[in-house]
């Protein structure tokens, strides 16, 4: 197992709405990440500066790549685009992070 890191920028005033969303995420989406291979993801708000940060396993991280052809993920990030920071294609504008420690 892979572990990732990111950050991801939330529009401020959205941070009920975000997480109302992420509450009630639909079964497709949550089927299609385990297909993929994700699991234990999480993702934090820093309320001083909404930035998101999410953490997750991947089982193979190559697979990743398939995500954003899938229509189910396209549909997504349409509806995630008006709370959050958004490239073109709707995705979230999203900065890999570096991990420096673990303590496992």
């Amino acid at each position: 197992m892979k572990r990732l890191a990111s950050k991801m920028q939330l529009h401020k005033g959205f941070e009920a709405e975000y997480k109302k969303r992420h509450d009630e995420l639909w079964p497709e989406l949550k089927e299609l990440l385990k297909q993929t291979g994700v699991s234990d993801y999480s993702i934090f708000l820093d309320e001083t500066t909404n930035s998101l940060f999410a953490t997750l396993l991947v089982s193979d991280k190559s697979k990743l790549n398939d995500l954003p052809s899938h229509p189910v993920m396209q549909k997504w990030w349409a509806y995630m685009k008006d709370i959050m920071q958004s490239n073109e294609d709707n995705s979230p504008v999203s900065t890999p992070l570096k991990e420096v420690f673990y303590l496992p």
